[in-house]
């Protein structure tokens, strides 16, 4: 993987393999065979998700995908909700060889919208249906609020040099050719001399999704959730 784009791509591949990883743990099981009452059960646990027919009006998955995806996170997550350390821990399996916490903070905060510390299988469905079955609008917005990691509705170099340094953690020793130590600083210029068309020193989201929608890699890298699930 090269320079260029590795910001995006890294978004993009690094999600795509959290829904593997749950695949591996057996959080996405194949069948469909249980009834509704099976899959949905709000047993004892400390969060009880949202009812079946609100979130199949909310997101993009069919009712047979919600019950599958909860039968999962039901059976991982007892209590009905992720906490950060089983992301890091979703990260480091992936990624033996490099630091993916960092990064796996960043990913959770970005999860966890109401940001109380825990991701509800809500969070999840809410989340994994932007990234799988969104418009590519949709996506950029998600990426977009990844980067800017103090919410204030900008991503400054500053933010950018965490994310990029977080990314090159858990990947940069896996490259071809490995990236020098100062390549996510290099990255950081470059992404802010394509995209900082203003030159304010800030990039906004209207700025983020112009040049990403002009950029034909990061456009054919969107296919890469399609039938994921």
């Amino acid at each position: 993987m090269n320079l260029e784009g590795l910001e995006m791509i890294a978004v993009l591949v690094v999600v795509v393999l959290f829904v593997k990883v749950l695949e591996q743990f057996g959080l996405l099981e194949a069948s469909y065979d249980d009834s509704v009452e099976d899959e949905l059960e709000l047993s004892a646990v400390r969060h009880r998700p949202e009812g079946l027919e609100q979130l199949e009006a909310q997101t993009r998955f069919t009712r047979k995908e919600l019950q599958v995806l909860y039968r999962g996170f039901k059976n991982e997550c007892p209590s009905g909700v992720v906490n950060e350390d089983t992301f890091k821990d979703i990260y480091s399996q992936f990624f033996p060889q490099g630091d993916a916490s960092t990064y796996a903070h960043f990913l959770f905060n970005a999860f966890d919208t109401d940001h109380n510390g825990s991701v509800s299988f809500e969070d999840f469905v809410m989340g994994l249906s932007i990234l799988l079955r969104g418009s590519v609008q949709e996506k950029l917005n998600w990426a977009f609020n990844l980067y800017d990691i103090n919410k204030d509705g900008y991503i400054t170099k500053e933010e950018m040099l965490d994310i990029m340094k977080a990314i090159y953690d858990m990947m940069g020793k896996c490259t071809y050719p490995i990236l020098k130590e100062e390549a996510p600083r290099q990255h950081v210029e470059i992404f802010f001399q394509k995209m900082d068309k203003n030159k304010d020193g800030v990039v906004t989201i209207d700025e983020f999704i112009d040049c990403c929608q002009n950029d034909e890699n990061i456009m054919r890298s969107m296919q890469l959730f399609e039938n994921v699930i």
